[in-house]
């Protein structure tokens, strides 16, 4: 006897139940995913929330209050310039203590500002932006209005270096998290609960906030530790785009200012910029993010080419002439600031 066997057909109650079935464990598998981010954003909070601390002050305008967090175990911290630049008897509330606070330094260039408190205190230790992509997951930790002590998570929504036909001093981290008035200087924290920035300013309608990279904030510390102040570094180019770029970069020297450390130290007009210090140049942004973190005095070196050819340069950055230590006196960075005034 011979068997012919038909095409196999489900019956609808079957095909229901596999289709549930399907569902429920994709369901299960979100939730799994859902749980495991959900505690370990919980973690990066109770982690870091001690090393982070309302600020309350005075300034012209009145009482103001913002955020900020410390960055050594000696009490020094890191605020935004609206909150800790120009304002005064500022005290720092840090669980039930509240201690008065010295400014060390204050930076509108980079709009961060530098206290420190006298106590030993606990401290965020700090990440590498730069390893910050395009919808890494990032979370704050800030007062925002009146309330207690609050998380916020989102994720990196770019890096920009212009905002609203202005420039910031460097490229910032625009954070794609929910902010409000009062979280101005909170820390930008990655998934491991190291500081990769500084909150700086808002976007429109508290949708998302501009933060100064951890780097910038260091090399700011840094000048004040070695000079006790900030010193920017100055090279004097103009640019201009190559007609035929090389090795990705079309940033060519055009012009110098007069009496430009660049031109002293060996560049030429018609040379294509391909590295300044350890910066990868392609466009006119790259060399204004770059020149960010020279020192003035510092050598420095630059890579170019020309004639078709690689050379190394070691160029000393000067201060800017129109400067004059008077960093006061520079435009504070695009946005709308995070403190709150009461």
């Amino acid at each position: 006897m011979s068997w012919t066997r038909g095409p196999s057909v489900m019956s609808p109650r079957r095909v229901f139940s596999c289709a549930f079935l399907a569902l429920a464990c994709a369901h299960a598998r979100a939730q799994g995913n859902s749980d495991a981010l959900t505690q370990q954003v919980r973690a990066v909070f109770e982690r870091a929330q001690n090393a982070v601390v309302k600020i309350e002050a005075e300034d012209d305008h009145g009482k103001l209050s913002g955020t900020g967090f410390f960055v050594d175990p000696t009490g020094t911290l890191y605020t935004c310039y609206s909150v800790g630049g120009e304002s005064h008897d500022i005290i720092i509330s840090h669980g039930n203590m509240k201690y008065p606070a010295t400014r060390l330094a204050a930076d509108p260039r980079s709009g961060i500002a530098i206290l420190k408190v006298e106590a030993r205190t606990p401290f965020l230790p700090a990440g590498k932006s730069k390893e910050l992509g395009v919808a890494s997951m990032i979370m704050t930790i800030g007062y925002p209005m009146d309330m207690p002590i609050t998380p916020n998570f989102g994720c990196v929504g770019g890096w920009n270096i212009k905002f609203l036909d202005r420039y910031f001093a460097t490229a910032h981290i625009r954070a794609n998290v929910p902010v409000q008035r009062g979280e101005g200087g909170a820390p930008l924290l990655n998934m491991n609960g190291e500081a990769v920035g500084v909150l700086i300013c808002s976007l429109e309608n508290g949708s998302g906030a501009f933060a100064l990279p951890i780097e910038a904030a260091e090399k700011v510390r840094s000048d004040f530790m070695r000079f006790g102040e900030v010193r920017p570094g100055w090279l004097g180019i103009k640019f201009a785009e190559a007609e035929k770029p090389f090795d990705g970069s079309s940033v060519q020297v055009d012009d110098f200012v007069k009496n430009a450390p660049a031109e002293k130290y060996g560049l030429q007009r018609g040379d294509i910029l391909l590295r300044v210090g350890d910066a990868k140049i392609t466009s006119p942004d790259d060399v204004l993010n770059a020149a960010f973190y020279l020192t003035a005095g510092d050598e420095v070196p630059i890579t170019i080419a020309r004639n078709g050819e690689k050379i190394e340069l070691k160029v000393q950055p000067a201060e800017h002439p129109e400067m004059a230590h008077a960093t006061a006196a520079l435009p504070m960075p695009p946005g709308i600031p995070l403190r709150m005034n009461r």
